[in-house]
């Protein structure tokens, strides 16, 4: 079982009619399932994911 790692949250957003009422929508995160060099897995977002494999090549 993959742990949560991030502290994100989701978005709330509006939707609107062509009367315009308003309801209301939640975006999710999307996640990904990562398996670290220790052999645990992790979801965490995918700009996280992003971000961890941009700064693993630039070191």
């Amino acid at each position: 079982m993959a742990t949560n790692v991030s502290n994100r949250q989701g978005n709330v957003k509006n939707l609107r009619s062509h009367s315009l009422r308003a309801t209301k929508k939640r975006q999710k995160l999307n996640l990904q399932v990562v398996r670290l060099e220790d052999g645990t897995k992790v979801r965490i977002s995918t700009k996280e994911k992003r971000d961890l494999l941009k700064n693993a090549k630039a070191a």
